[in-house]
């Protein structure tokens, strides 16, 4: 039997619950007001950009690749100044965001060292 993916743990609904809940989190915590306001004031395209990007990188329909022909994360931010200071932000909101949706430990540990890469991918200043 083939081991579950994340998106097999989450489904669908949660692959989405997952992509709102970062946003409301980087909305409402201070401590990620640097990374927030590399966002428009209405999040709810970039919701849907995440829940579409994640639900293929958690293993499920790669509807993010058939919108936009890419799964690139690094160019849509490299206007940005993205340092370990950003990282980190993103990484806690992430972070806050799994426990918000009552994420298992389980599915955790799985993502924890998957997503501090993506987030260190994304980072283009020392």
């Amino acid at each position: 039997m083939n081991a579950k993916t994340p998106y097999d743990i989450l489904g669908d609904n949660g692959v989405k619950e997952l992509a709102s809940a970062f946003y409301d989190v980087m909305d409402e915590l201070p401590e990620a007001a640097s990374i927030r306001r590399m966002h428009v004031q209405d999040l709810a395209d970039i919701k849907q950009k995440l829940y579409e990007y994640l639900s293929g990188w958690m293993g499920g329909p790669h509807l993010y690749h058939e919108k936009y022909n890419t799964i690139c994360m690094t160019k849509p931010h490299s206007h940005y100044q993205i340092g370990e200071r950003e990282r980190d932000q993103w990484l806690m909101c992430m972070n806050r965001a799994l426990d918000r949706i009552d994420a298992s430990d389980e599915l955790k540990a799985m993502l924890k060292e998957p997503v501090f890469n993506v987030a260190e991918a994304i980072r283009n200043t020392p």
